[in-house]
């Protein structure tokens, strides 16, 4: 008779639909032990588009097309793949952006005086604004988080997040659990479908008073979300209540948005330390009240 292997070592089953509750458990249970371990107290979260390239990479790309065909013998580039390129080269202020209020910000954290890694940067792992803020971190000697999600494009960890701290997740609202949990702050750079979906659940968050903490939530990028989120017409309707057109801050440059942070990040996170901080272990059901 053939020995069985024990249940949880047995890879059919952790793999079946049925085991699908241990599986979401290891996606809280594994980062936690993780964070511990590296003595990771909060996180200060950057969200926006994968598509944003380097400034350098950018300018390299754009030169690539401009001398496309004269001497390569190839098509030369059309005008819309040169107009995608120029916008692309516009597009990357805001990687060279979130690179250095990443970099300020960790060179900042990392003068204060505590046994934990505060306020680390913290980002979903991949390519475009996540790559420019792990970098900025790394370039400041810090240390940043990776939250990545397996997905059959685009996604792939970036070289900059620290060794430690890349996380891939299956599930979706796993990951979105710990970028909410350890935040206590959120700045939100350009980005698409994604950086919607995940800055507007924060948002939810907030106004429903599901997070027992103050999070700073900063919209980062006037000219572009000026033209993509229009909230007063939701005061007008009735639809939310006036002051929670408060709940965000509008910056335009690294500086201003270090003071942002700073100041909500010493007020009420660092004096000391309040009761609405949560205590070390995280409690999924914990809400204020």
């Amino acid at each position: 008779m053939s020995s069985q292997p024990l249940a949880y070592l047995n890879a059919d089953f952790l793999a079946s639909d049925d085991a699908r509750p241990l599986r979401i458990l290891s996606e809280y249970l594994e980062p936690n032990r993780r964070f511990t371990e590296e003595a990771i107290k909060d996180t200060v979260v950057f969200f926006g588009s994968a598509r944003v390239k380097s400034r350098a990479e950018t300018r390299r790309d754009l030169q690539v097309l401009k001398v496309r065909g004269k001497s390569t013998g190839k098509v030369r580039a059309t005008k819309d793949e040169l107009k995608r390129a120029e916008k692309a080269v516009e597009w990357a202020k805001y990687y060279e952006d979130a690179r250095t209020l990443a970099r300020m910000l960790t060179e900042w954290t990392g003068g204060l005086d505590t046994d934990m890694h505060r306020f680390v940067v913290c980002s979903g792992g991949g390519p475009g604004i996540m790559e420019a803020a792990n970098r900025g971190a790394h370039e400041a000697g810090g240390k940043s988080i990776g939250l990545n999600i397996k997905l059959p494009f685009e996604q792939g960890p970036n070289p900059f997040v620290s060794e430690r701290l890349h996380f891939e997740f299956h599930y979706f609202f796993m990951r979105k659990f710990w970028f909410a949990y350890l935040a206590k702050a959120l700045v939100v750079f350009p980005g698409g479908f994604g950086t919607l979906d995940e800055v507007f659940e924060i948002l939810t968050l907030v106004q429903t008073q599901k997070l027992s903490k103050e999070l700073k939530v900063i919209l980062y990028g006037t000219n572009y979300w000026d033209q993509i989120l229009h909230f007063k017409p939701l005061v007008e309707w009735g639809a939310i209540h006036p002051d929670d057109l408060n709940l965000m801050d509008r910056v335009d440059t690294p500086r201003r948005a270090f003071q942002v942070l700073r100041e909500h990040l010493e007020t009420n996170h660092l004096r000391p330390e309040a009761a609405h901080v949560l205590s070390r272990t995280p409690d999924i059901a914990k809400t204020r009240g």
